[in-house]
């Protein structure tokens, strides 16, 4: 049988040059391949043509990784997209799916859990869950969080400060079950309690999730205050008693921040020849609130290594947790093509380390 005999395109400049001029001008994704037509590298750009000619460059200047696998790449392959937000999206997706050998795959060692808030159902559900599921846009998941434990623990607290449905049907035909007599249900089941108002209650919870602690908590004040004016007594000690556990909810969580308004991720990465490690701690309202932490293989360059986390993190942000400023340790090649620009305060600025954080890390 009669093998046929293929060079990598670099040593085939004709055949790159009819290759480069196939490809369009529109943003989208690109897969080189091998002789075996394995895919060694999966991209994305906003100007396709551009950015796959930019590999072939007499003079360019590549990491030793990318510089090995162009000396590979037998074919190129695209695909053209309307936006590069979908292009972002497509590559994620190739990426997981082929975990090609020149890319830098991202580990977070486990699928770290989110509380989702049921907004698409007329009493929404609060639930820990490791899956995110995009059936229902209204829907909205809140994190991830590592410490599951201390999510439950939280869970199980603002459970027992606001009254919240229990069970997904009735116990009983006629009449609420023991969790409203004891306060822990307002009584979804029988129609006792309006589905705004226990939306209105659900709110506060969400608002606790994005950091927000302090606006339940005023709110609660006003109506304590009301409540004593009124000589409601008992309501306005059962609401005293609901602020004091929410303040001792997050009071280990302070953080010392100059503007404890603007919503921040503070972003350090660390790399040797062996491995990179990449912590991303989630801050909102002057507290924390997350940590998050990837792993990947080292010699990668540590630019484009942070441009991959922040890509593939705040591809599945939801707009209200999208930070208005991240602070990475390590510069980031393309900073617009992340921004969460979305979120309702504008694009997410890129900020700087103090000077002191400088120094420490050196």
């Amino acid at each position: 049988m009669e093998h046929k005999i293929t060079v990598p395109l670099r040593q085939h400049p004709e055949k790159l040059q009819a290759r480069l001029a196939e490809i369009p001008v529109d943003p989208g994704v690109y897969l080189m391949r091998d002789r075996h037509d394995g895919i060694l590298y999966v991209g994305k750009s906003k100007c396709l043509r551009q950015r796959v000619r930019s590999y072939f460059r007499p003079k360019a200047e590549h990491s030793p990784r990318i510089a090995a696998m162009v000396e590979l790449v037998e074919d190129i392959e695209f695909i053209a997209t309307d936006t590069e937000a979908e292009a972002l999206a497509l590559e994620d997706n190739l990426i997981k799916k082929h975990q090609p050998y020149y890319n830098v795959l991202l580990k977070d060692d486990k699928q770290y859990p989110y509380v989702c808030i049921t907004w698409s159902e007329t009493y929404p559900r609060i639930f820990m869950t490791r899956r995110r599921r995009q059936g229902e846009a209204r829907d909205r998941y809140y994190g991830p969080y590592v410490d599951a434990g201390a999510l439950r623990r939280t869970l199980a607290i603002l459970k027992r400060v606001f009254p919240l449905r229990q069970r997904p049907r009735p116990l009983y035909k006629d009449r609420p079950c023991l969790n409203y007599h004891i306060g822990l249900c307002p009584g979804v089941c029988q129609g006792l309690i309006s589905a705004e108002d226990y939306r209105q209650t659900v709110r506060r919870i969400a608002a606790i999730f994005q950091g927000r602690t302090q606006e339940p908590i005023a709110e609660m004040e006003r109506e304590m205050a009301i409540a004593s004016e009124n000589l409601a007594f008992e309501k306005a000690a059962l609401l005293r008693d609901r602020i004091a556990t929410l303040q001792r909810l997050g009071a280990d969580r302070k953080v010392s921040l100059p503007d404890d308004t603007v919503a921040r991720d503070a972003i350090a990465l660390a790399a040797d020849e062996e491995r990179a490690c990449i912590q991303l701690f989630q801050i909102r309202a002057g507290k924390l609130v997350g940590r998050l932490a990837f792993t990947a293989p080292g010699g990668s360059e540590p630019g484009a290594l942070l441009q991959r986390v922040l890509e593939a993190h705040y591809q599945t942000c939801e707009p209200r947790k999208s930070p208005t400023k991240s602070i990475p340790n390590t510069p980031s090649p393309k900073p617009k093509s992340w921004r969460p620009g979305s979120n309702k305060n504008g694009a997410a600025k890129l900020g700087s380390p103090p000077p002191s954080a400088n120094k420490k890390r050196n």
